[in-house]
């Protein structure tokens, strides 16, 4: 072959080299509604545009030193974190296993044996020995040439899903975090439950001891000491629960802390809830806040790359080979006469599969099919946890209005029946009435405003909380083997 000739066909294999079966990407088609349907007229929700929203530690917008000090111990010592996070280095490790297919590869052998052969071997010649030594080292070259894209797609498909498991991590630490956040507010919720329960119980004591005082004088009957009596063991026994409530919530951010119950003790304390301002953003923009959606994306696009295997699949590969060493009977290797050398193409073309290839390619486009579907899926529900929050923190917010006013409206109503009472005017039915309606206004109204606040934690959540698709990595860092991987080999 002259020159010339070598260097076309060269030329040719480079422009084969630059092909790509896979077909061209673009993501899934979503039509975005203009504009959050439940986030019309929230007055808790300022204009602002999205650039502007907070990154990073989203629970400090709610101003509790103790949930900051339970948020940072999640990272560290959570398990369920820990397995995303292995999970993420196992996809980065097959994505750099696969990223190797790119280069060529190169063996080294090295073999020292002694044989015997059989005196009557066919065509054994006269002057051959029955014992001999047979010393080898060499080593082995191969590249497998790309021409039709099918290492480049598995590269690309490999990264991509690496980029999807990290997606996948950050959204078991978002939702890690929102329900920590959510679990402690239900922990000081019941913490204000129990303070209302204790004044309810003091409140209940004293109301006994006039009721008994007034049955000793015969200015009520019996029966008004036994509603007291009543009222109050049945206060003391919604203590008890809320005590069983709380130590099973604590018990629960133990473990999300990476405690054992045994071993986390979380101090009650006095709550007032406090509603963060979260800015929505346009609809748009929660396609690149939410990790899940994220990761959804990058599953289409690691499918998308696998059609493009599969299609490579119907033509030949193409590799170079090169083989070269040294051979002796002894040991004196290194000597020119004793070395040998192949060099030379391989190609492998498929020529009956039984339909195995057509199979390999209608599986590969309905797994992208499933993946596109799964993408609107995600994207759709994303949509809807936002609207169900919004909606939440909207009436919730005139739930909890409403049952503070009812709140006092039960106040002054047992003011006046135990006035009424204690100057003989009113039976201690209407007391007990009062005293029942006064509690059961507290507890919701307490109830309501922990659900507003959880419901923010949920918003914040759905919102894809301090996060960005630009926290995905790199293809080249998707394909990298993780720094305890990389110190371990």
């Amino acid at each position: 072959m002259s020159f010339t000739k070598f260097l076309m066909a060269g030329g040719a294999l480079l422009a084969l080299a630059g092909c790509n079966l896979a077909p061209d990407y673009q993501p899934p088609h979503l039509d975005l509604p203009p504009a959050f349907k439940e986030a019309g007229g929230a007055p808790w929700q300022p204009a602002q545009p999205a650039d502007q929203q907070a990154r990073g530690p989203w629970w400090t917008a709610f101003n509790d030193p103790v949930l900051n000090g339970l948020e940072d111990r999640i990272e560290a010592a959570n398990p369920t974190l820990a397995v995303a996070l292995a999970r993420y280095d196992e996809a980065r490790a097959d994505a750099a296993a696969v990223s190797a297919g790119l280069l060529p590869r190169v063996d080294g052998t090295a073999s020292i044996s002694t044989n015997r052969q059989s005196k009557d071997r066919p065509l054994r010649g006269a002057g051959q020995r029955n014992v001999y030594g047979a010393n080898t080292i060499g080593a082995s070259a191969s590249y497998e040439l790309d021409l039709w894209g099918k290492v480049r797609n598995q590269v690309a498909a490999g990264r991509a899903e690496a980029q999807a498991s990290a997606a996948d991590l950050a959204s078991v630490r978002l939702g890690l975090q929102a329900e920590l956040a959510s679990d402690y507010f239900a922990l000081r919720g019941l913490d204000e439950r129990a303070h209302i329960l204790a004044d309810t119980v003091t409140a209940y004591e004293k109301q006994l001891s006039l009721t008994q005082t007034m049955f000793q004088g015969r200015i009520v009957a019996g029966l008004d000491v036994s509603r007291a009596e009543t009222q109050l063991d049945t206060a003391r026994s919604q203590v008890s629960q809320v005590a069983s409530q709380r130590a099973q919530m604590e018990h629960a951010i133990a473990a999300l802390v990476g405690l054992a119950p045994a071993e986390f003790t979380l101090a009650p304390a006095r709550w007032t809830p406090a509603l963060p301002a979260v800015p929505t953003g346009l609809p748009s923009t929660l396609l690149q806040r939410r990790p899940d959606v994220a990761a959804a994306e990058r599953d289409v696009l690691a499918a998308n790359a696998g059609i493009g295997v599969a299609r490579a699949a119907y033509y030949p590969d193409l590799s170079l080979q090169a083989v070269g060493g040294f051979q002796d009977t002894g040991f004196n290797l290194l000597k020119l006469p004793m070395a040998f050398w192949s060099v030379g193409p391989g190609v492998t073309l498929p020529l009956f599969e039984g339909g195995r290839l057509d199979a390999g390619l209608a599986k590969a486009v309905a797994q992208h099919d499933e993946a596109s579907a799964k993408y609107r899926e995600t994207v759709l529900n994303a949509f809807r946890e936002v609207e169900d929050n919004l909606a939440a923190i909207r009436w919730l917010g005139t739930a909890a209005k409403d049952e503070d006013a009812g709140t006092l409206a039960a106040q002054r109503t047992l003011d006046m029946a135990t006035n009424l009472y204690r100057d003989g005017a009113d039976s201690y039915l209407e007391v007990v009435t009062a005293q029942t309606a006064l509690l059961e206004a507290q507890q919701s109204s307490l109830d309501l405003h922990t659900r507003q606040v959880q419901a923010d934690v949920a918003l914040i959540r759905a919102l894809g909380g301090g996060w960005d698709k630009s926290a995905l990595p790199s293809d080249d860092e998707s394909s990298t083997l993780p720094e305890r991987a990389a110190k371990a080999s």
